[in-house]
């Protein structure tokens, strides 16, 4: 499997999950909000600090994102482009936030597919920067214990998304589970999520988020040639077989090259390559 080299120090633990009870999302994004301050109004308004939401449909503008790109020095092993800021209105076609926060302030991390006067276009969308132009109605899962906080790290020398505990959730032992959870460089992707879902004794799940792969391999024989990616997960799950954990992960992914392609990736050769945000919606 490809191995790419941060210039920090390798951490020990590749991956990391909490638990909490999930809160059903399902709030309007409405028109002049910047895209993360409407994603954080409903988030307080349901009293949930970390979690995700996915939308369809709606139009912004402006309309800001970046590409994957190659890093302009050894600081990093990747970067991102020159900001696109195409004319008129953008629809989306499908995005998914990952929520949290950063310097005790609501922050997200979106990866998305949109339809611009330019064609059909993915990247990670500069959402303080993006208008909401027509309502856009989001669907999710948030937590009030728990959320992603953007931290050093020190591996891959970026502020990236960590799961944390913010409080005891007394309900989780007794009801529905929800995971926050982080993979880090070089790990399978469907892999690690079997091992986090092990580890909490997760049978069943959903599977939301979105991160970065180091070249992909779709089980068609297809396969993605850039060691920088934007990549969606369009459909994730978890299932039990034999009394063993499969993870299935159908995805989308943008290359250096602005190129999209989708597919239902390899088991066992799928690469992080910088980090990668998880919610895992526990079925049983």
């Amino acid at each position: 499997m490809r191995h790419i080299l941060h210039p920090g120090p390798v951490t020990p633990e590749r991956t990391n999950a909490v638990a909490g009870a999930p809160v059903p999302l399902h709030f309007v994004l409405e028109p002049g909000e910047a895209v993360d301050e409407a994603i954080a109004k409903g988030f307080a308004a349901s009293g949930c600090i970390g979690g995700f939401v996915a939308f369809r449909g709606g139009r912004c503008e402006p309309f800001r994102f970046v590409m994957p790109a190659a890093s302009p020095d050894a600081l990093h092993v990747a970067w991102y482009s020159d900001t696109f800021a195409p004319a008129g209105s953008v629809e989306i076609k499908r995005a998914c936030a990952i929520v949290g926060q950063r310097d005790d302030k609501p922050f997200i991390h979106c990866h998305g597919i949109w339809e611009t006067s330019e064609g059909l276009q993915m990247g990670h969308m500069l959402a303080p920067n993006t208008i909401v132009a027509e309502s856009i109605e989001v669907t999710g899962i948030g937590m009030r214990t728990a959320t992603f906080e953007a931290l050093p790290d020190p591996e891959t020398n970026f502020t990236l998304f960590e799961p944390v505990q913010v409080a005891e959730d007394r309900q989780v032992k007794a009801g529905p589970r929800v995971l926050l959870a982080k993979v880090r460089p070089n790990e399978d992707i469907s892999l690690a999520i079997e091992e986090i879902c092990s580890r909490h004794g997760i049978g069943r799940a959903n599977v939301h988020g979105i991160g970065s792969l180091n070249e992909v391999r779709f089980t068609d024989g297809s396969r993605v040639e850039s060691h920088a990616t934007e990549v969606l997960i369009r459909e994730g799950g978890v299932e039990s077989a034999h009394d063993r954990l499969r993870a299935r992960l159908k995805i989308d992914v943008v290359d250096m090259d602005g190129r999209i392609f989708s597919g239902e990736l390899v088991h066992g050769d799928n690469p992080v390559c910088v980090t990668f945000e998880l919610v895992i919606e526990a079925l049983e």
